[in-house]
């Protein structure tokens, strides 16, 4: 925390404290004088009687203290004072970080999605250019080498948007022969793959072969269960 805000915030409440106290120790003018006030008035041959009521009173008695719209008005500037420097502090320490706050939480969104590496490929693709997208994702399998989706999405315009299926099984061949996949990775590629060959190729042949590198590449998997449960549906085994 800001060292200036914590002393100024220091020095509010102090201010807080010295108006309270100093609105306590305010006495109201008594309208009646004290029993110690009659007791000094007589010593000094000060009472005056009514000679009507018999009431007593002291000759040139005036009431001491603040009369309670002094009293108020001094609470009124008292409140003025430490209000105005509470919304000085507030404006100079508290307001601009509220304002950063709910500037990031409007914004943070926007400046993540420029930061994000994939985010003008699917503005080309929006806009319908496909090259521009393929391009774009291309650049970042330079500069993510371990991240598949952007393969996964070449290839998925190259089948679906360009309808070159070729390009499609070429792109997926080429990101099996890029790097060393996580298994998980490399599984999807070829059952993507086999996929294609089955479906688009009309290649049954070339999908179970495929299928049956997954059986043994990965044993005792899922993605074996999986390709085992294929190549029965196209009956290999």
């Amino acid at each position: 925390m800001d060292r200036k805000f914590i002393i100024n915030l220091c020095i509010l409440v102090a201010l807080m404290c010295v108006a309270g106290l100093i609105m306590i120790g305010m006495g109201t003018q008594p309208e009646t004088p004290t029993p110690e006030e009659f007791e000094q008035a007589r010593l000094e041959d000060r009472i005056i009687v009514n000679e009507l009521t018999g009431e007593e009173s002291i000759e040139g008695w005036a009431p001491k203290g603040m009369t309670s719209g002094g009293k108020i008005l001094a609470g009124i500037v008292m409140i003025l004072v430490v209000a105005t420097y509470a919304a000085i502090l507030f404006g100079v320490y508290v307001l601009p970080n509220v304002v950063h706050r709910f500037t990031h939480m409007f914004y943070g969104s926007a400046e993540e999605m420029e930061a994000d590496p994939m985010h003008d490929a699917r503005a080309f693709f929006a806009q319908g250019d496909y090259e521009g997208a393929i391009a774009a994702y291309r650049a970042v399998t330079l500069a993510q080498p371990e991240n598949r989706f952007p393969w996964v999405e070449i290839a998925k315009i190259q089948h679906d948007n360009l309808e070159d299926p070729d390009a499609s099984i070429a792109t997926l061949r080429a990101a099996l022969e890029s790097r060393e996949w996580r298994v998980n990775d490399t599984a999807f590629f070829m059952f993507r793959l086999a996929e294609l060959y089955e479906e688009v190729k009309d290649d049954t042949p070339q999908s179970v072969s495929i299928l049956e590198q997954v059986v043994e590449l990965f044993p005792e998997t899922r993605h074996s269960a999986n390709a085992t449960h294929r190549l029965r549906e196209l009956g290999a085994i």
